[in-house]
């Protein structure tokens, strides 16, 4: 998306739309929300919309929504396991699956038939199946703790041997939801899918077209889909429940839903919690995004290969900037801080009218600011130690290494949650993953982590001179990548299952690296879990309590990247109108001739004098979507697929922290464009048939 603040014209429209917001009164917008399909708002959406949804639709729903574990959501549309999504959910894959003479970003691809579909090496895809409340459980050992460290603890324990027990008895995915940041827990259990395969995918030209200039904006003219294939044991799945087509698409001012998993919000904070994230996060993080951003242009500036390697990084970095900036320019604005504090005083002043009340839940909200005044203390170096480790495939690899020889010698409930017994498949798929290393990107990667590592802790501190062996940390990436010994899937394998022999006979310089980080990491992750995440998950609890003693139940919670139901309505902006058609991106492409990001494709210009230009393209609705909602589902009363989801209008990106009914819009992709372009553009009928049956 365009950072909200470079344009003077587009800044102040922004600005104007946040003050608004002042006006606002404290109840919940009709088409507000990111509600659990356990519990879906069922009369205020026939209040709203006038639509009577029953559980027969929500299970199918529910049933046809997927998630991507590297990010965004999906949905099964066809009888054959058929999934689609957005490209940029899929471009991760779509660049693992690429060669330097094969760039299938660049040229797109398309399967024609089964038995041409691409095998991803490791993608997993997840289908909700069953919930269930499992709050007593986890919090039934943390009652006699003394103190929050203890609770934490005690829940973590809980959590880990319900997953377990869960996934032996059940056989599906499990896992334990955090809701209203610890006031309830949900266990949901998936039926998970690793053998996938890319089926469609049209240029990245097609999909991003207007790139950075048009990002989260709209009129927009978009492509952005892509198509995979569930396959299970070997033949493509038999879905029992998945999408139909709307031939039709959506009209304006038609209700419509999204069903899909939105990756976090902090709706629910507390005005100190937001003030840190404000602050001190908010400023940290894109801080070191745009020193990401600049280093990955310059890589890719130095060859094509470099810019085909670093590509998909690159998109990943630029878009988290722009939503960042444009969150942090909301926290910064004294109105939509108003409303927090606003509505926070009502609740506290309600609490503290009442006796009872006020003992239960009144220390809740300094509890949070003393945790976020403890987070603040630590902060920057546990947010830069982990980044080191986080955005080095290489040194993330090397640290499961040597964390598995540690964790697997204690019971599932005692070790680090990532290492839960419940979840080892999947992060045993990722750590074989035969996606290629290319040095240059891994060298790339890891000086600059080692240059953030020596700039926050000092040059002189003990790790960081441990870390850097005496040299500069650009000349000793290149000397860890060098003599790295794990780079192949069975490399990798041979040293974790060796365990801890073969980390003692290992001379690899990434292993010894991960071992001198480890110690820190690990304490200031333990800080972090005793004195802020346990205080907060107590805390937060009894807040969710007073919330629904005052307002009833009917509350959603905070978005998890878990499947959530949003509604509203087809609907334009100010005197935007809600479509874009064929014949808009001709014009656009026309308009802005001579701009790379504005070039039509081949295949488009080609079939120009084939297509209907007055089909449907691009629309917006007032569904409350945010981030991990990419590649989400839109469907109308009937469940029948009308759009796909793609973007965020720039008045969306508070969505974080408050929802703008008035100005934020999703962006999707109509489902008569789609059809059009498969058929008319791209010829693959098969394609087109198997989506319309």
């Amino acid at each position: 998306s365009r950072d909200p603040t470079s344009n003077p014209t587009m800044r102040n429209t922004h600005i104007r739309s946040l003050l608004a917001l002042a006006a606002l009164t404290c109840t919940a917008f009709a088409d507000e929300g990111m509600w659990l399909l356990s519990k879906p708002p069922v009369a205020a959406i026939k209040s709203s919309l006038g639509v009577d949804i029953t559980p027969a639709w929500l299970e199918h729903v529910q049933k046809s929504a997927v998630r991507f574990d590297t990010g965004g959501s999906g949905s099964v549309v066809s009888a054959d396991g058929l999934v689609m999504t957005n490209h940029h959910v899929g471009s991760d894959m779509l660049q693992k699956l690429s060669t330097p003479d094969n760039n299938l970003l660049a040229k797109g691809f398309f399967a024609g038939k089964q038995e041409g579909e691409l095998k991803c090496p490791d993608l997993v895809l997840d289908i909700l199946w069953e919930i269930e409340d499992v709050t007593d459980k986890v919090n039934a050992e943390a009652k006699n703790a003394a103190d929050p460290a203890a609770a934490g603890a005690a829940r973590r324990r809980a959590i880990s041997t319900i997953e377990n027990e869960s996934k032996q008895k059940s056989g599906l995915k499990s896992e334990v939801v955090t809701l209203f940041q610890g006031g309830q827990y949900h266990l949901y259990r998936y039926r998970s899918y690793s053998d996938i395969r890319l089926v469609f995918a049209p240029e990245e030209q097609a999909a991003f077209f207007g790139g950075d200039t048009d990002n989260f904006e709209f009129p927009r003219f978009n492509l952005d889909c892509c198509f995979f294939r569930i396959y299970d044991n070997g033949k493509p799945l038999k879905a029992e429940h998945h999408l139909t087509w709307s031939k039709a698409g959506a009209g304006e001012n038609e209700a419509i839903f999204v069903a899909g998993h939105p990756g976090r919000t902090r709706r629910l904070y507390t005005t100190d919690h937001l003030k840190f994230i404000r602050d001190i996060q908010m400023p940290a993080t894109l801080g070191n995004l745009w020193r990401q951003e600049m280093k990955d242009q310059a890589f890719a500036g130095r060859s094509a290969e470099n810019a085909r390697i670093v590509r998909d990084d690159m998109f990943g970095v630029a878009n988290s900037r722009k939503a960042y900036t444009g969150l942090l320019e909301g926290l910064q604005n004294p109105a939509l801080m108003g409303i927090k504090e606003t509505k926070e005083k009502a609740l506290r002043d309600h609490v503290g009218a009442d006796a009872t009340m006020r003992d239960k839940y009144g220390e809740a909200w300094e509890k949070i600011a003393a945790a976020e005044g403890a987070y603040a203390e630590i902060f920057l170096e546990k947010y830069t130690v982990d980044g080191v480790i986080r955005n080095s495939k290489l040194l993330s690899q090397a640290m499961h290494i040597v964390r598995l020889a540690d964790e697997l010698a204690l019971p599932s409930e005692q070790r680090l949650k990532e290492y839960n017994q419940a979840g080892l498949d999947q992060l045993y798929m990722q750590l074989y993953s035969p996606e290629p290393v290319y040095d240059a990107l891994a060298v790339h990667e890891l000086s600059i982590q080692l240059s953030r590592l020596a700039e926050v802790l000092g040059g002189d501190d003990e790790v960081v001179t441990e870390v850097l062996d005496g040299k500069s940390p650009s000349a000793r990436a290149r000397e860890l990548v060098e003599k790295c010994t794990f780079k192949t899937p069975a490399a990798c394998k041979k040293l974790v299952e060796g365990g801890k022999s073969a980390l003692e006979d290992s001379k690899d310089p990434l292993i010894e690296m991960a071992k001198a980080l480890d110690p820190l990491s690990r304490e200031l992750r333990k800080q972090y879990e005793d004195e802020v995440e346990s205080v907060e998950r107590a805390s937060y609890a009894q807040i969710a309590a007073a919330k629904f003693a005052v307002e009833g139940d009917s509350v959603y919670p905070d978005a998890t990247f878990t499947l959530r139901l949003a509604y509203g309505k087809v609907k334009g902006v100010g005197a935007v109108k809600p479509f874009t058609d064929l014949a808009g991106m001709f014009a656009r492409g026309a308009e802005r001739k001579g701009e790379a990001d504005f070039a039509l494709p081949q295949s488009w210009i080609a079939a120009k004098d084939k297509i209907d230009l007055a089909t449907p393209f691009n629309f917006i609705c007032t569904a409350d979507i945010i981030g991990g909602n990419s590649g989400s589902p839109v469907v109308n009363k009937n469940g029948e697929l009308v759009g796909l989801i793609f973007d965020g209008n720039l008045d969306s990106l508070v969505g974080d922290v408050v929802y703008d009914a008035a100005n934020a819009r999703a962006v999707a992709v109509d489902s008569r464009g789609l059809i059009e372009a498969i058929r008319k553009i791209y010829h693959a009928d098969t394609l087109a048939d198997e989506l319309q049956k």
